[in-house]
């Protein structure tokens, strides 16, 4: 996946686990609260690496295009 692919579905994980987690909260249900959780950090964890993806790509770039003007 790119790295607009990985945050935009690492917004909407991260999202959908919050809403599920106060859900198991409020209707009394660990397992929800879990599921929740769970989704929630994975979301976090695909936003972060969406974010590394950018951060690479264009230092990937600025160190092709230096390398070209050296030549």
């Amino acid at each position: 996946m790119g790295s607009t692919t990985d945050r935009v579905k690492g917004t909407a994980n991260e999202a959908i686990g919050r809403f599920k987690r106060r859900l198991g909260k409020v209707t009394g249900s660990p397992a929800m609260q879990g599921r929740g959780a769970i989704l929630e950090a994975k979301g976090k964890g695909q936003k972060a690496l969406g974010g590394v993806k950018r951060i690479v790509r264009h230092a990937v770039s600025r160190v092709t295009a230096a390398a070209h003007w050296t030549r």
